[in-house]
């Protein structure tokens, strides 16, 4: 295949960056027949041996020329989820008009059955796998896909599957060129990602993209509470969720459909803060319109104890409760979780991704005490002091717990919810939380419940 002028040969697929879902999208083009080249900026032997494996024409840490050169051959411009807007390979498909596509739009060239997604700031990965769950205990076969451990491109090479349930990010949504789930929920919308989107209301934008490309026949299902999700709408048939408004909501302490039918007791679910709520409305709600009865969605969550990372009761010690909720990144995620205790030693911080730290004090009223950690620490300890709440700062994980139990009284709950990205000091959020349970683990350890 050749240019239009010229001989410089053309490029098939150009693939950018080979992390989970730069591999997955290479190795489904090149099974489907299709070349590849990929461009990696930070190599590793893994990268090099699975490129010679599978076929890639592995370009490793291109120059701004090079990568220019590379987007205007491409017949199509596959950008990992996370490559940043301001990215050379970014800036040059949009100068040439180059050809953007995501794995959803690989996904849905070849494969034709339900697809039901979720995204949000908060919340995305316990929605999905509660969704999943309903589906699977109304009888289907579903998997979450997408933002997890397996792409949307690569879960369709599994016939038995009849419903995917996609985790959508932003950056996935981004990047597609159509993208039409046949249910769509939108959580919630607070600032995040500023590292990656030019601005914020380009990840607004990419948000909104997910409701853009539906039919009529489709459903959105959006967050009455959330002025920036409720401006947005589509062609689709519009469902809201809410506690007090939504069509989905709580009435006389139970979960209601919109044909007011209750079929769970708030009292049963064995998580019912404010946000717990809101994720059981809005899976149930996903759920039933993805055709699952209101009788296995009750059973999926009178048993849903939630995920690790996620307010997570780590131990109880000499009446403190020990909470591990690492994975709240964002200030908007960690002041939603304080809100659902009565006296909160917090520990906060991390990397900021320049956010603005402030919503962390929104309840300061609950908050005796703030530990502060990580690149944010400063930032932290500002926004507090503006309010009169006492700041240590901390420089390890280890200092941080040692700091909140000296400060902590029983009836206290320890938090660590950061308000912050994690890779200042871990490799992910999960290796943050990790850290901070085996550390509480270790305190009056006859004690402790995990």
């Amino acid at each position: 295949m050749t240019d239009r002028v010229g001989e410089v040969p053309t490029i098939d697929n150009l693939v950018i960056g080979l992390g989970v879902t730069g591999r997955a999208v290479a190795r489904a083009l090149i099974q489907r027949g299709e070349s590849v080249v990929a461009t990696e900026d930070r190599p590793t032997d893994a990268t090099r041996a699975l490129a010679a494996e599978i076929g890639i024409d592995l370009r490793e840490t291109p120059s701004v020329d090079e990568v220019a050169d590379l987007v205007v051959r491409a017949a199509r411009v596959l950008p990992s989820p996370g490559i940043p807007d301001n990215h050379p390979a970014m800036v040059a498909a949009r100068v040439a008009g180059a050809p953007v596509r995501s794995e959803f739009d690989l996904a849905a060239g070849w494969d034709t059955r339900p697809v039901v997604a979720v995204t949000g700031t908060n919340g995305k990965t316990t929605v999905t796998t509660l969704v999943t769950d309903m589906i699977v205990a109304g009888g289907q076969h579903a998997v979450a896909v997408g933002n997890t451990d397996v792409p949307l491109v690569e879960a369709i090479d599994d016939p038995m599957v009849d419903v995917f349930v996609v985790e959508a990010s932003s950056f996935r949504i981004a990047h597609s060129e159509r993208f039409a789930p046949c249910v769509a929920a939108w959580l919630n919308f607070a600032p995040d990602h500023l590292d990656v989107h030019a601005s914020l209301a380009a990840y607004e934008a990419a948000k909104a993209k997910l409701l853009r490309d539906q039919s009529p026949d489709d459903v959105a299902i959006l967050n009455a509470d959330d002025p920036v999700v409720m401006s947005h709408s589509g062609p689709a048939r519009r469902v809201t969720f809410s506690a007090e408004r939504g069509d989905w909501h709580v009435s006389a302490e139970q979960l209601v459909s919109p044909s007011g039918v209750p079929f769970v007791a708030v009292a049963d679910l064995p998580r019912s803060r404010p946000h717990d709520i809101a994720n059981a409305l809005a899976a149930a709600a996903i759920a039933h319109e993805a055709g699952v009865g209101l009788d296995a969605v009750a059973r999926v969550l009178r048993q849903f104890v939630g995920l690790p990372h996620r307010v997570e009761l780590v131990a109880e010690v000499d009446g403190v409760s020990w909470v591990n909720d690492s994975k709240a990144t964002v200030p908007q995620a960690a002041s939603a979780a304080i809100s659902g205790f009565d006296s909160v030693v917090l520990i906060a911080g991390g990397r900021g991704k320049g956010l603005d730290p402030t919503p962390l004090t929104e309840h300061a009223d609950r908050i005796r005490s703030v530990i502060a950690i990580g690149e944010a620490a400063s930032d932290i300890e500002r926004v507090f002091g503006d309010v009169g709440v006492a700041v240590t700062i901390a420089g390890s994980m280890a200092e941080a717990v040692a700091a909140a139990r000296a400060v902590a009284r029983p009836g206290d709950a320890v938090l660590l919810s950061p308000g912050g990205a994690s890779q200042d000091w871990y490799l992910n959020y999960a290796a943050r939380g990790d850290d901070f349970a085996a550390l509480v683990r270790t305190i009056g350890t006859e004690e402790v419940r995990s």
